[in-house]
């Protein structure tokens, strides 16, 4: 890789330079999570780099970085039972992902339209996600407290993982971020006694509406109701989520890749 890039490594606090480079129009920042490298945006201009960087197609849903709880339940049509269910997860400290409609009036902080077309797919829809890292969960906190919002995808070209190595994001996405923060001992210790060949690479994602982009119904303990929650992206954690949604649904769904 080349060192053309500034970078720096994580100590624990938000670097300065990531966080100015991320807030600048059309900032594009390689950051360490739980599971790896992302790569973060907070604009229009950023999200068209990022799929750039990444030669990824524009038709998934869009994953939007949530502070905390709150944060969620302004951007997010949410019921009692998937609040419930990220409420669980929260407390536990697990990475968890939902897909879900945006609120209405929280489309009007999407800053630009560009924007809007690429954070959400063509049902309206977003991976919402929180509990994702503290590397990266400071600079969203820190752009939240200005009401900004931050957008992600995996640091890695599409269908390539990074192994948890900022030197797996590949020299296009390095060259073309402004900023990385490095921080390969994080990645590492969220899974001890694993190794970069057999760690989760990614965190699970549950689909919590219908094909339609509608939130599932609330099933208040009916059996064999339609549509379900449907976990279809295994990862990191995957049994404590599994359990909360055993604990919350009476019928959920294990559709691994159904929609990715």
């Amino acid at each position: 890789m080349s060192n053309t890039t500034p970078r720096c490594s994580w100590q624990g606090e938000v670097i300065p330079d990531s966080l100015e480079a991320i807030s600048a129009p059309g900032g594009l920042v390689v950051c360490a999570t739980k599971v790896g490298y992302i790569l973060m945006a907070t604009d229009g201009g950023g999200l068209e780099r990022k799929f750039d960087a990444k030669q990824r197609n524009k038709n998934k849903p869009g994953v939007v970085l949530c502070a905390d709880i709150e944060h969620l339940k302004e951007l997010a049509q949410l019921n009692e039972e998937v609040l419930s269910f990220y409420e669980q997860l929260w407390e536990q400290d697990v990475l968890i992902g939902c897909i879900l409609p945006w609120r209405k009036e929280a489309l009007t902080l999407l800053p630009d339209a560009t924007t809007r077309e690429l954070a959400m797919d063509a049902r309206g829809t977003s991976c919402f996600v929180v509990r994702f890292g503290r590397p990266a969960e400071q600079l969203v906190e820190r752009l939240w407290a200005e009401r900004r919002l931050v957008f992600a995808s995996s640091a890695n070209p599409s269908g390539h993982g990074n192994k948890g190595r900022v030197e797996g994001i590949g020299s296009r996405i390095e060259t073309q971020a402004d900023f990385i923060v490095s921080a390969d001992d994080y990645v590492a210790s969220i899974q001890p006694g694993k190794d970069e060949n057999t760690r989760h690479e990614q965190g699970v994602m549950v689909s919590m509406v219908d094909s339609d982009g509608a939130l599932v119904p609330v099933q208040d303990g009916e059996r064999s109701v339609s549509p379900v929650p449907a976990l279809i992206r295994h990862g990191l954690d995957s049994p404590a989520i599994m359990e909360s949604l055993s604990a919350i649904y009476s019928s959920w769904d294990y559709r691994q890749g159904e929609y990715y």
